[in-house]
């Protein structure tokens, strides 16, 4: 159930002492930010907002998230469970979430596959060219690259025209490997890829 205004009472506060667990995820990655805790006044609160705004119970108050650092959560949405005694906040952050500096507080945690190799693929910038085919790649140059990029499209889209499904799968995973290689050698990510996705969808 999405959580707004009209149906906050529907939520299990007495089952649950009047604080709900919260786990929050990046809208656009899916990737797990945080756990935390929301009362009523949390979410009301978050709602008007439109940021993350959770209860601290060492404080012993609302906290909203960033309201020290400025890396605020950005909501998109809050859910309950099954059971409407958990919620899950999705929310876009500014900057890092954990107060280590971290993207996420589970930051041990792999990160969802385009993204861990969109990582992977910034990290090769730069790298022993002998070493890795991505390195080597960027030392090529843009026009390279791009024409990489083009040449990938052009399989994907004959396997497509043929339906060899096994062939569509294996260029595709060429293609968007090629084309974060390309995001990167532009100075952009995935993640700005999807912020444009998101705008379109809304």
């Amino acid at each position: 159930m999405k959580i707004d205004l009209n149906n906050i009472d529907e939520l299990a506060w007495e089952k649950m002492s009047g604080l709900l667990p919260c786990t929050v995820q990046h809208s656009l990655t899916g990737e797990v930010l945080m756990q935390a805790y929301m009362s009523t006044e949390a979410i009301k609160e978050s709602l008007a907002s439109g940021k993350t705004t959770f209860y601290s119970r060492s404080k012993e108050r609302l906290w909203t998230k960033g309201e020290s650092s400025n890396n605020y959560l950005r909501l998109e949405g809050i859910y309950s469970d099954c059971d409407y005694d958990a919620l899950l906040v999705q929310a876009i952050p500014d900057g890092p979430t954990c107060h280590l500096g971290n993207r996420s507080c589970f930051a041990e945690a792999p990160k969802p596959l385009l993204h861990e190799l969109d990582s992977l693929i910034a990290s090769r910038k730069g790298a022993d060219t002998n070493e890795s085919y991505t390195a080597s790649l960027f030392s090529k140059g843009l026009k390279r690259v791009a024409q990489k990029v083009g040449e990938e499209g052009v399989e994907v889209a004959l396997a497509a025209a043929t339906a060899d499904k096994d062939e569509l799968a294996n260029e595709s995973a060429d293609l968007l490997y090629h084309l974060l290689v390309a995001l990167r050698a532009n100075e952009l990510s995935l993640d700005d890829v999807l912020e444009v996705l998101a705008k379109r969808r809304g």
